[in-house]
């Protein structure tokens, strides 16, 4: 039998934690009807229950809402002596918070959970079922960074791990096939196993902005345009980089309202 299939029908032990009861009752059912690979061993409606239960009965996977009458779910996570376990976190939506979660790399679900959601979600654990659980801390402190700190940080998947970088040390990113070249300043660069698509869609409300299908740039870094049919940018690092004709118009439009002109 194929590992993907051992996996597949290996029983995954888990928690719910969530404080309204009909909550709790719809994702055990929707669990039941669209993942019969995992059990639900335990359900709890605030910190102090959480924390208990979960050291009580190890599950593998957790989830957990952010937001609990007594606390939050950081607090659970920072209480429990419970430590190789994996989290998908429930939350109502707000454009802020997921793009703190896509930053993080961490599973998360919109309240009302979908069936295809939840699906994805609990399939996406399977295939992260052996990762370092070091990872998935630093994910999670990650996480509790860019929700009281305005998305300061991102985690870089590689094909070690991952990397924690500060969004402000980006300079630009290059397309390279379905992997990402990320470059910093001072000189570094990282090889990241996402295609660029996927940093124009969670850095669109950040300083970043696509200059064409090979490039992002951080705005920040942007010494220079040079007009043309779609024109240039010289970078704060001296490097140069075409703008195509298409995005132009968004770019200097993202540019002049980044900086002052006259």
């Amino acid at each position: 039998m194929s590992r993907s299939a051992d996996q597949g029908n290996k029983t995954i032990r888990s928690v719910i934690i969530e404080d309204e009861a009909r909550s709790q009752a719809a994702l055990s059912k929707l669990l039941s009807q669209c993942c019969p690979q995992v059990t639900v061993v335990g359900m709890a409606s605030d910190v102090a229950s959480a924390i208990r239960l979960i050291d009580e009965v190890k599950p593998q996977l957790i989830f957990l809402d952010i937001a609990l009458p007594d606390g939050d779910g950081f607090n659970v996570l920072e209480s429990i002596e419970h430590s190789t376990y994996k989290v998908i976190f429930i939350t109502a939506y707000d454009k802020f918070a997921i793009r703190a979660f896509e930053f993080s790399a961490l599973h998360y679900l919109l309240k009302p959970i979908s069936a295809i959601e939840l699906k994805d979600a609990v399939n996406r654990f399977t295939e992260a079922d052996n990762e370092d659980v070091k990872y998935h801390k630093e994910r999670i402190n990650t996480l509790k960074s860019n929700l009281n700190n305005k998305q300061q940080k991102i985690m870089l998947p590689t094909a070690q791990g991952y990397e924690l970088v500060s969004l402000d040390d980006i300079t630009h990113l290059e397309a390279n096939h379905n992997y990402t070249q990320c470059f910093f300043a001072g000189g570094g660069r990282l090889l990241v196993s996402k295609p660029l698509i996927s940093f124009e869609t969670i850095l669109e409300d950040q300083h970043f902005v696509r200059i064409h299908h090979q490039h992002i740039v951080n705005l920040k870094y942007v010494k220079r345009y040079v007009r043309g049919s779609g024109g240039s940018v010289k970078l704060s690092d001296n490097v140069e980089l075409n703008v195509s004709k298409s995005r132009k118009i968004e770019f200097l439009d993202r540019l002049s309202g980044y900086a002052h002109h006259l």
